[in-house]
């Protein structure tokens, strides 16, 4: 099991173990209405009262006469309810039981522990969300971009698929199992009430009820259905503790992705690809000739840094090999040097991403991560320039294609390369144009905004060149228009003001460890030729559309839950914001923002005249309905904005 700690409150919060969510959920059950009403109080500061024992357990003090005591196993998580007790009388049914659990971190039952050193380190590249997981994390179909997919250390490092437990029977025929429906039911039902309630309201009760729900999921061989739960949860424990590493914005697309996924999954509708995997699977990829793009740190919340290095194989296909441990920024900034540890490879990251490798024996996982088995063999070759061999497809069309071509939604966006001239600074990006005629403003943004890494001075130095012409390899940003997030620059070949890299760079600069430096540009200034009038910054279809009210009100409904919403739409701003919604052409968006804020204010009466109590399914199909079309229609005009 991983942990997760960005949900902790308190400074001595890090000192209790994380706990797997079943046990947390059966704590909460087994307490009486009265001490329910009592819990989210009791979480309140007593995990900074926290203290570890000689043996390795860890205590907390309620008064004279409790002491809750956790006794986590070998892998550091409580997993067993008999890890976790108390001194008082009403053990284990008691409130500070409860408090404490309820104040530990949250383990994802999808992952191992963090391995220690070993010969086999490969994870995935860009963690910002925990152990391991992709800095643009691949969120499933629905979840949108910039939704977080959790991969720890060393998921998947083998051969090989694990299945979830009861998804046998879902695989063979293609339909869900009775089971795995009834499990899905359950999800959507605490999903609802969750979305229902809001921020405001989705204390230590609301969530244990949805960590209930994830774990029957879990049980049925739902393992995405589960995960979407579990990010739920950490979200809103993240927002009630008012942490600096919430966003609202993520919380709106984890319950987007949760209330899509378990409502598919209830319906009957969705098949079996709609479960997920407990763990990545790694095939045999036969042998294989790779050639080095670039690396790029990988830097996570949980104290996890390391580096991915983007490779090339002859046919076109991107691989990588990760190398990613606990260390955080000092793992991060030193692994870009440190050993390759794929198949007794006698190299380190920084000469893989400029030179090559051939592999005997490789397993690689469905997104083209190397696996380092005993079996496998590799040998270092020489490298290759950009625009040279294999690498000449990854520049040779205009990035709107490139981008055009590249899924919607599911997977994680690929690496793009193109020629830019230098426009100049907007903010902390850097305003560039594509040297194919017609081509739109383009913006460059730091691909990790941490200031200890030099991507964001790197771009700064850039911008300080309009004219300048360079090469570009990153990976674009669908969250934003018209936006790529490089990793790596180079000189454009034949251009005479372009950057003049030391031969041993081959041709190419990582701006997540290379410096560039007043060297590395031209020398003559006065020859570059920037652009004439050049716009302070591009348009942007997104920023400038009125979708941002519809997201606004849905973001809203997460923060205060549906009272926050029925009294919005009891106000003027309804009516305003269907009118500029039909203005700019939305009808769709106005008639379901419309059906949302009247679902929310809708009281309906029992057959007696009585107030009775709304549904909240209705609502969170309505809020669904409004959060997916948002979506789209911002996945549109991105889209839009490339070309």
């Amino acid at each position: 099991m991983s942990i997760d700690e960005s949900n902790t409150g308190g400074p001595g919060s890090v000192l209790l173990p994380a706990v797997a969510p079943e046990v947390l959920a059966e704590a909460v059950e087994n307490l009486s209405g009265r001490l329910r009403k009592k819990l989210d109080a009791a979480i309140e500061g007593c995990a900074a009262g926290a203290v570890r024992a000689a043996d390795g357990s860890v205590g907390v003090r309620f008064g004279e006469d409790a002491v809750v005591t956790l006794r986590p196993g070998p892998s550091g998580v409580v997993t067993e309810a008999d890890q976790a007790v108390c001194g008082c009388l009403l053990a284990p049914r008691c409130l500070h039981r409860a408090a404490v659990l309820g104040a530990s971190p949250i383990a994802d039952p999808e992952e191992p522990a963090p391995p220690a050193p070993g010969p086999d380190p490969v994870t995935g590249p860009g963690v910002t969300d925990g152990p391991g997981a992709a800095a643009r994390a691949v969120a499933g179909p629905a979840a949108g971009p910039g939704a977080a997919a959790e991969a720890g250390p060393g998921a998947g490092t083998g051969a090989g698929a694990t299945a979830a437990p009861g998804a046998e029977g879902a695989a063979e025929g293609g339909a869900l199992t009775a089971a795995q429906l009834r499990a899905a039911a359950g999800l959507w039902g605490a999903a609802a009430e969750a979305l229902a309630a809001g921020v405001t309201a989705g204390g230590a009760v609301v969530q244990a009820e949805l960590l209930r729900a994830a774990h029957t999921a879990r049980i049925a061989g739902l393992p995405r259905a589960e995960a979407a739960a579990l990010r739920v949860v950490r979200g809103l424990r993240a927002a009630r503790d008012r942490s600096a590493a919430q966003r609202l914005a993520e919380l709106t697309g984890a319950f987007r992705e949760l209330l899509y996924t378990a409502g598919m999954l209830a319906s009957g509708a969705a098949g079996a690809g709609l479960t997920g995997a407990v763990r990545r699977s790694y095939e045999a990829g036969g042998s294989l000739r790779v050639y080095g793009l670039c690396r790029e740190p990988v830097l996570s919340a949980t104290g996890y840094g390391g580096v991915a290095t983007h490779l090339l194989g002859v046919d076109g296909a991107h691989y990588s090999v990760s190398d990613v441990r606990p260390g955080g920024l000092a793992r991060a900034r030193g692994a870009g040097a440190a050993s390759v540890a794929l198949g007794g490879a006698v190299l380190d990251h920084a000469g893989l991403a400029r030179g090559g490798l051939r592999v005997v024996g490789a397993t690689v996982s469905p997104e083209g991560r190397l696996g380092a088995g005993r079996g496998v063999r590799a040998t270092a070759v020489g490298g290759v320039a950009w625009g040279e061999g294999p690498t000449a497809a990854l520049f040779s069309r205009p990035a709107a294609e490139a981008v055009a071509a590249m899924p919607a939604e599911g997977a994680e966006p690929g690496l793009l390369g193109c020629d830019v001239r230098v426009v100049g600074a907007s903010g902390d990006h850097v305003l560039v144009r594509e040297l194919t005629p017609g081509s739109p403003l383009l913006r460059l943004a730091p691909a990790h905004p941490h200031p200890e890494l030099p991507h964001a001075a790197n771009l700064r130095r850039i911008a300080g060149c309009p004219g300048l012409v360079l090469r570009v390899l990153g990976r674009p940003d669908l969250d934003r228009a018209a936006t790529l997030r490089p990793l790596a620059v180079g000189p454009v070949p034949g251009a005479e003001h372009s950057l003049r890299l030391p031969p041993e760079w081959l041709g190419r600069a990582d701006l997540g460890y290379d410096r560039l430096q007043g060297a590395h540009f031209p020398g003559d200034a006065e020859g570059l030729v920037p652009e004439v009038s050049a716009p302070a910054a591009g348009t942007d279809p997104l920023a400038d559309s009125p979708l941002w009210r519809v997201r606004r009100l849905l973001e809203a409904g997460v923060a205060g839950g549906r009272r926050a919403v029925a009294e919005a739409a009891r106000g003027a701003e309804p009516a305003a914001l269907a009118a500029a919604l039909r203005r700019a052409g939305f009808g769709s968006a106005a008639e379901l923002a419309a059906a949302l804020t009247a679902e929310a204010d809708r009281r309906p009466r029992d057959a007696f005249g009585r107030l009775a109590e709304a549904s909240a399914e209705r609502y969170a199909w309505a809020w669904l309905a409004a959060a997916a079309h948002l979506a789209a229609a911002e996945r549109s005009l991105v889209a839009a904005s490339w070309a």
